[in-house]
């Protein structure tokens, strides 16, 4: 499977990418990861990368690392339409006092608006 993980350096973001890094080797997954920086962090690409690479070497796992420069939400969903990928995995969501799920603008609007697979990690 082609699989196109965002990461944007959020706690939710490590838990996808840890899973989805796990289930690359089990299943032999293709998979491309695409960092972004948001609002919500400090870090910057530098650091989310240099994780992503620590990650990767761990599991021994060869995968495609690319950098979102703007709009992640609308690049996402263009990168994986336009090249063929069959799921996008993004991390996000969390419990409200209610225990409702609150989803942050990326990943709604991904949820939302992405014509393949969309696995959320929370």
């Amino acid at each position: 499977m082609k699989v196109l993980l965002g990461v944007g350096g959020s706690d939710e973001s490590r838990r996808a990418l840890t899973q989805t890094v796990e289930r690359a080797v089990e299943a032999d997954d293709e998979l491309t990861i695409a960092i972004f920086e948001t609002d919500e962090r400090d870090e910057g690409r530098e650091e989310i990368e240099r994780d992503v690479k620590t990650e990767l070497e761990g599991a021994g796992l060869d995968a495609t690392i690319r950098h979102i420069e703007e709009a992640p939400e609308s690049e996402l969903l263009r990168i994986a339409e336009e090249e063929g990928f069959d799921q996008i995995v993004i991390g996000g969501g969390r419990a409200s006092p209610m225990g409702k799920i609150k989803l942050g603008p990326i990943t709604e609007f991904v949820l939302v608006n992405a014509q393949v697979t969309v696995k959320l990690i929370r």
